[in-house]
């Protein structure tokens, strides 16, 4: 028997796109330009530093400034620069994964009530750093990161060259309380997954199931290097022509969290590699 319980994991590449990262540059200076020197000196770091490398998903300690120390100019600059990274669709799943710390704190504490202070569960905890100067003649970067997000960016003459890493979670995965109640923000994740392993015959299911129990967690972790991981599930090839529609338009799913033009780029490169190489594993 098959749990509930499902992880699928996209390991992202360096891509490139024909999206002018002009309105990009523009948003990234609006933002540094609206900081005081202070924030600003908080914000800022070399290409090369090595912050640059430091990604996590989980409620820790980070540098960079929060929505905390933005005042209302400041907080919409950083969202327009958000706005101009994502499409509608990441931007909106990044909101309700920062509301979702609401729903955490109510669910651990019994309390609608915050403590003064209390950060760990927090929606306006997510920082922004910016990595070397934006500009569209040097390589410069970009990370917005917190409880459940991570998404970085680097960018050079006027196209952003990756997105990596990125990461959207979800926690808890169907809100059971309050008015947001039912509420999934990651719903059509969960949804295309079953629908394509409920669609696979009993032969292919003992390929695509690699494991019973679902791994504690992200089987990379949040390791800079991804070394010796086998290649497990069902490739795309072995699919039925309905299942390969399903497949794809689950890929799509992550894809289009991307601005559209970054997105597009992002799913010809893999088109051209050939969609033959992908697989759908499940545990």
């Amino acid at each position: 028997m098959i749990r509930k319980k499902w992880v699928l994991v996209f390991l992202l590449g360096f891509v490139f796109a024909n999206l002018s990262a002009q309105s990009l540059t523009e948003k990234a200076n609006d933002f540094l330009n609206s900081l005081t020197p202070e924030l600003k000196s908080q914000t800022l770091f070399s290409l090369s530093d090595s912050e640059r490398t430091n990604m996590n998903y989980i409620p820790i300690e980070r540098k960079g400034p929060t929505f905390h120390d933005f005042n209302d100019k400041q907080k919409q600059a950083a969202l327009n620069l958000l706005k101009a990274s994502l499409s509608s669709q990441g931007y909106e799943k990044s909101r309700e994964i920062m509301e979702l710390e609401n729903v955490l704190y109510m669910m651990e504490n019994k309390t609608t009530k915050k403590p003064e202070g209390k950060s760990y569960r927090d929606p306006l905890n997510y920082h922004l750093c910016v990595f070397g100067n934006p500009s569209p003649n040097e390589f410069w970067g970009w990370r917005f990161e917190g409880h459940h997000i991570s998404l970085n960016f680097t960018s050079t003459k006027n196209k952003i060259i990756s997105s990596t890493p990125s990461f959207f979670g979800s926690n808890p995965g169907i809100v059971s309380i309050d008015e947001q109640k039912g509420k999934e923000v990651l719903k059509s994740e969960g949804e295309l997954g079953f629908k394509l392993l409920h669609s696979l015959t009993p032969a292919q299911l003992k390929v695509a199931v690699f494991s019973d129990v679902a791994p504690g967690d992200i089987v990379t972790t949040n390791k800079r290097t991804v070394e010796n991981i086998e290649t497990k599930g069902i490739r795309y090839g072995a699919l039925t022509p309905e299942q390969k529609k399903i497949f794809t338009i689950l890929l799509n799913v992550y894809i289009n969290n991307y601005e559209v033009n970054f997105a597009n780029t992002f799913m010809a490169k893999i088109k051209k590699a050939g969609m033959d190489k992908l697989y759908f594993a499940w545990s």
